[in-house]
């Protein structure tokens, strides 16, 4: 596996700020140790819950317009989030985690299984080769595993080819998994200007559109639809972006460093 791909996050120096009762984080002392393994399974030890991205509340209604719930969905890096049991009161219930991380994958088992969810599937499994039959599920959906390709990628508008390569294999797993009508969606940082290039790779035949969410700083909330991708000539028309606002200063937890990122790697 590549040695860099494990259950990494977005950085920041504002981790130890976050109020959620529930997390005992175990901060970084910076952004680089996320590019350590050994750090997720020491954090996962000790840490019983952190969402990344905002919690589900605040996107909860853009999941309801697009996963139904008879729906099988597979989450890429489900960590310690609550993500898969609130889509599962959603009445969403058959459910795959994937998590690289051992201590992720034991704990969430565990912590499932303690509340009755006996539905979910939680599997050791690496994002860049997804252990899955193709077409075996209608939705995909992940929230800032992907961002975590990006962690070392150098100039934002030039990414290192090796950053390239890693989040096209990424998404050339998803669009192989994915029904001929699935849906994968991506819950982000990453803004359209860096995203589109990659989502709209040629060998990809999915439409993309997004939504944002958040009081002042938007996250992004990305659907693309297998099979549904936009005619050239008229991607103008039916592709074209949301008025969006993408500087203001909601910003909490460890989500901090990677909205500065940009400036910094100027630096």
């Amino acid at each position: 596996m590549p040695e860099l791909i494990r259950r990494i996050k977005p950085s920041t120096a504002m981790e130890n700020q976050n109020s959620n009762p529930e997390t005992n984080s175990v901060g970084p002392p910076s952004a680089l140790t996320y590019l350590d393994p050994h750090y997720w399974d020491e954090r996962f030890s000790s840490e019983e819950h952190y969402e990344w991205f905002k919690d589900y509340s605040h996107f909860q209604h853009l999941i309801k317009s697009n996963i139904k719930t008879s729906s099988s969905v597979l989450e890429l890096g489900c960590g310690n989030s609550q993500l898969c049991e609130e889509l599962y009161k959603d009445g969403i219930v058959d459910i795959t985690c994937i998590d690289l991380s051992s201590v992720a994958v034991e704990k969430m088992q565990s912590r499932l299984l303690s509340k009755g969810y006996k539905e979910i599937k939680v599997v050791q499994a690496d994002m860049l080769d997804l252990p899955f039959d193709s077409e075996s599920f209608d939705v995909v959906i992940e929230k800032g595993t992907m961002d975590v390709l990006f962690v070392d990628a150098g100039d934002p508008w030039n990414p290192r080819p090796e950053t390239v390569s890693k989040v096209v294999a990424t998404l050339d797993g998803v669009h192989r998994v994915l029904k001929p009508d699935g849906i994968f969606i991506s819950i982000t940082f990453g803004q359209p200007h860096f995203r589109r290039p990659l989502f709209n790779d040629p060998k990809f035949t999915w439409s993309m559109e997004y939504n944002t969410f958040g009081d002042g700083f938007h996250y992004f909330f990305y659907i693309l639809r297998k099979g549904k991708r936009c005619n050239e000539e008229k991607e103008d028309e039916k592709c074209s972006d949301p008025s969006i606002s993408l500087y203001q200063d909601e910003l909490e937890g460890e989500d901090y460093l990677f909205r500065t990122r940009i400036d910094d790697d100027e630096d």
